[in-house]
């Protein structure tokens, strides 16, 4: 009678084999790690993006603010001067005269040196 045995496994096929499945189990874990960091990457990016748009948005809505304070404020003065035309133009002569005060105060100080 002849039985077929099986032989066993010689201990270096079976660590051979348990590299093989450790390797292939490390590139399994490795692909995903770097599908996941992909992923993450890309939503970092997107999220970047994102905020780029919204503060290129708010510095526009923030000059347009400016820039119609700054219309108001001219405007404003227009009105002023066309109301008050006497005053306007003390005001604006007694402005000049503090900034020439100012200038020869500070040119003096230079000189002086």
């Amino acid at each position: 009678m002849f039985f077929n045995k099986v032989q066993p496994k010689s201990l270096a096929d079976q660590a051979v084999e348990s590299t093989n499945q450790a390797i292939k189990s490390t590139q399994r874990v490795t692909n995903e790690a770097f599908d996941s960091l992909a992923d993450r990457v890309q939503d970092l990016s997107q999220q970047a993006s994102v905020l780029a748009h919204h503060g290129v948005d708010s510095v526009r809505d923030t000059s347009q603010q400016l820039r119609d304070k700054a219309l108001r404020a001219s405007d404003n003065t227009l009105n002023y001067i066309k109301d008050e035309p006497v005053k306007s133009v003390l005001i604006a002569a007694a402005t000049g005269a503090a900034l020439m005060a100012l200038i020869c105060l500070t040119a003096r100080s230079r000189d002086r040196r």
